[in-house]
């Protein structure tokens, strides 16, 4: 095998900041509309209620933009196969960026009424749809340019930015807490969704520089395009997209139970707040920016599916650790707990944009891996709050909330063993036997 010249690797420089730039922005986009949703919005858009129901209408339009994902998903990902990953991205960068810009100039209630809380679901909606395809065309952008041997480690990186994007708005939300009532209800909430235009500005400019994948431009010079992709994906892989889909429970249902519903366990478990909860996980999210390239790296050695059902089988048990050390209320233990759950979920989803893309063939790359992942959102993600949330009403303890998460990992261990990689996309080492990745 050659080595890399000067250009391939900054053309892999630019495909995987284009694409970790837009990660980032899904990310801090999702945890600063929950902590909207969940803290400001019900005051804001539903005033004329109670406040617990004010935040319960706040919040189902959170889970509207999961209902949006599927239709983006079957869009971007027909066009992505069609005309190509880049100018999809684009498209989808530009509508996510207008969608969240659109947020923060929403006028509230008290200016125009029912209208504010109807143009709220319309925005989440459009930021939804626009999202759908973000995920699966920014991992195409960086593993179809990473070559063989790159693509553990090359599309971690692009994962770290859930990571980013996640202390972005946590660290934008809050300064925001820290201003008087008045002012947080009134501008305040609006700053961290205007700030996402940078973000986005920034991600544009990366998604212009960048070449269509040598995948994609390999499959339009065979003349090899599907007319409509999704007719062959449902036709002679919906198998794999449902492998997929429960393949991905593991890292979503930990990583929205970890970073959102932590914070409600915080307040009605353990009696701490949300800075004391923050204070915890932030620091700990950490442990994710390192161990992701790091499994992404190792993966690129012993192979994707090794390193994904290791993550899966530890996410079987680190939630009864993560738990039991969160229940002791010290600090430190609190901070082990996380640390622990976050190098099971980094080694489990470390390898997902290699493993979960390279399992389609290219010209139907697109429109598979969107398909499948985001039905696995909705699966994992969109419910997980609300499950854990139920689980702990009913049992008033945590012991169900962590076996509800054993479950996801251990259907996602069971995915991952039938989940194969064609022999045309295993990557070839020399190093050793083990270095083989086994289907």
């Amino acid at each position: 095998m050659t080595n890399p010249t000067g250009s391939d690797q900054l053309r892999r420089r630019k495909a995987v900041f284009a694409s970790w730039i837009g990660t980032t922005i899904e990310y801090y986009d999702f945890s600063g509309y929950g902590l909207a949703a969940s803290l400001i919005f019900g005051k804001v858009f539903f005033p004329t209620t109670d406040s617990v129901v004010g935040t319960l209408l706040s919040l189902s339009t959170f889970a509207v933009g999961y209902v949006a994902r599927p239709v983006g998903a079957l869009v971007f990902g027909h066009y992505g196969d069609r005309i190509g990953r880049k100018t999809t991205l684009v498209t989808s960068l530009i509508l996510m960026g207008a969608s969240t810009m659109l947020m923060g100039l929403l006028p509230g209630y008290s200016q125009i009424g029912v209208a504010a809380p109807v143009l709220l679901v319309v925005a989440r909606l459009l930021q939804g749809f626009s999202v759908g395809g973000e995920y699966g065309g920014a991992v195409l952008m960086t593993v179809e340019h990473s070559g063989e041997r790159k693509g553990g480690v090359l599309g971690a990186l692009v994962n770290t930015g859930a990571t980013a994007g996640l202390v972005l708005a946590n660290v934008a939300f809050l300064l925001v807490f820290a201003l008087p009532e008045q002012q947080m209800l009134s501008w305040g909430w609006r700053v961290p969704f205007l700030l996402s235009v940078v973000l986005v500005v920034v991600g544009l400019v990366a998604r212009l520089s960048i070449e269509e994948t040598p995948d994609f431009a390999a499959v339009k010079q065979r003349g090899d395009v599907r007319a409509i992709p999704i007719v062959e994906v449902l036709r002679d892989h919906w198998r794999t997209v449902l492998l997929l889909a429960v393949a991905i429970l593991a890292a979503g249902s930990s990583f929205t139970i970890t970073t959102v519903f932590s914070l409600t366990y915080g307040k009605i478990g353990l009696g701490l707040g949300n800075r004391a909860m923050l204070g915890v996980l932030l620091p700990a999210t950490v442990v994710i920016l390192v161990c992701l390239p790091l499994f992404g790296r190792l993966a690129d050695r012993v192979g994707l599916r090794r390193v994904f059902l290791f993550g899966a089988a530890s996410l079987v048990v680190l939630p009864f650790a993560w738990f039991a050390l969160l229940s002791t209320r010290q600090y430190g233990l609190m901070l082990l707990g996380f640390a622990l759950i976050f190098v099971g979920y980094a080694a489990n989803y470390a390898v997902v944009p290699a493993y979960f893309s390279r399992v389609f063939p290219p010209p139907i790359r697109f429109t598979g891996m969107s398909i499948g992942f985001t039905i696995g959102l909705i699966a994992g993600n969109a419910i997980a709050p609300a499950v854990a949330t139920s689980l702990f009403a009913a049992t008033h303890g945590w012991v169900a909330i962590a076996g509800y998460l054993a479950v996801c990992a251990l259907a996602s261990l069971v995915a991952g063993f039938f989940l194969r990689l064609p022999s045309s996309a295993q990557p070839r080492v020399t190093e050793a036997p083990l270095a083989t990745e086994r289907s």
